[in-house]
């Protein structure tokens, strides 16, 4: 039996470790990934003030499984009923079972100008081109960063470049402006979190630009019905689509995450309604915890192949969350339960995650640097093991 996982980042990589643990040794499973290296994407937009960090939060595929096959490959097409998987390079995967974890593209909303003009912050050479437009176009003289979309990664991205800016002492010449089309910052979020994120950026001196509907985006403006917005660096973070492969659409599914009887989606591709009947929110803390579901039913479907019969009874599943972390600049926003934190607090919180996702998916040399880095600790690293290729 062969099984294809299809994407390398939060839900492609935890789906495979835990097929490698269950599936019986003649099993043939094959981890298909654009780039072959697995990103620590909610530490992206870190990226755009210490550009050392992309060194820290991306790691081979290689390195992190150990029985799967790693690919690297574009995935143009599929068909999920015919379990068929169409290459950039000609070739073609077939596969018994699959898992769709192509992740997700910035939407544009067929906003005219938004793909000529706007950079996403989706890969590392998104966060560069952020940065070097930063330094060519706005530190020299001062200037305007507009950052449109005020969800979990329009918040960071906003405060990394006012924490840039200060750090550059041009605080005072530069405006970072964050757009949003809700009359709120993270509107999807609870009162109590949207509260205290707004007051962080607000503390950082970012202006909010709340309850505005861009309608276009020209070379210098973000046009919105009753204004225009100047702009000399444009970052666009104003929500997702599905992936190419998937024609921009996201897969709909329900609680077992099944889109036909041998090919299941999770992570940003799947827009995902769960056991609860909520739907669950594009998010890394999602991708992660659907992943055992998603593993145990993708052996039952192999498992029923197997002996000739139809598959009985998939695992539902349902999102719980005990939180919400976001970093703001120098500071962070940690909601655990109904609290919310600020400060020393969150941002204690918020490191000791990145910590152990890093040292368990990548290496705790590489997560001690990125916390000596976030924490500004200087101190000589002593010499670490390597943690990759840990079972899961």
């Amino acid at each position: 039996m062969r099984v294809a996982v299809l994407g390398g980042g939060y839900a492609g990589l935890m789906i495979t470790r835990k097929l490698e643990a269950r599936l019986p040794p003649g099993d043939d499973l094959v981890l298909v990934d654009e780039t072959g290296e697995h990103l620590i994407q909610h530490e992206l937009h870190r990226t755009i003030r210490y550009p050392g960090f992309a060194d820290d939060i991306t790691v081979p595929l290689d390195d992190l499984v150990t029985r799967a096959t790693v690919r690297e490959a574009t995935v143009t097409d599929l068909d999920p009923e015919a379990g068929t998987v169409a290459l950039a390079d000609g070739d073609e995967i077939d596969y018994d079972a699959g898992v769709v974890a192509l992740g997700s593209q910035t939407a544009d909303y067929d906003i005219p100008g938004v793909t000529a003009y706007a950079t996403p912050l989706k890969r590392l050479e998104h966060a560069a081109e952020l940065r070097r437009g930063f330094f060519d176009d706005v530190e020299p003289n001062g200037g305007t960063v507009a950052v449109v979309g005020a969800g979990l990664s329009g918040i960071q991205t906003a405060g990394e470049f006012a924490e840039l800016a200060e750090r550059e002492g041009v605080a005072d010449d530069v405006e970072v402006v964050l757009v949003e089309r809700a009359g709120t910052v993270a509107p999807s979020f609870p009162e109590n979190f949207r509260t205290t994120a707004r007051n962080a950026l607000r503390d950082l001196g970012v202006r909010l630009e709340t309850g505005t509907d861009v309608t276009a985006v020209t070379e210098t403006d973000v046009v919105a019905d009753d204004h225009a917005i100047p702009y000399d660096v444009l970052a666009w973070t104003g929500g997702i689509r599905g992936p190419d492969a998937l024609d921009g659409e996201r897969q709909g599914v329900r609680a077992d995450l099944r889109l036909t009887d041998r090919t299941f989606v999770a992570g940003d591709a799947a827009d995902v309604v769960d056991a609860d009947g909520e739907r669950v929110p594009a998010s890394a803390q999602a991708a992660v915890r659907s992943s055992p579901a998603v593993a145990r039913n993708v052996e039952r479907v192999l498992d029923a192949a197997r002996a000739g019969d139809s598959v009985g009874h998939l695992e539902k599943w349902a999102f719980e969350t005990p939180g919400w972390l976001i970093s703001v600049g120098d500071d962070a926003v940690a909601q655990l339960g109904p609290e919310v934190f600020r400060g020393t607090a969150a941002n204690v919180i918020k490191t000791s995650v990145g910590l152990t996702y890093l040292a368990e998916h990548g290496s705790l040399r590489d997560a001690i640097e990125v916390v000596r880095d976030e924490l500004g600790d200087d101190r000589v690293l002593p010499d670490l093991p390597d943690l990759r290729k840990r079972a899961p």
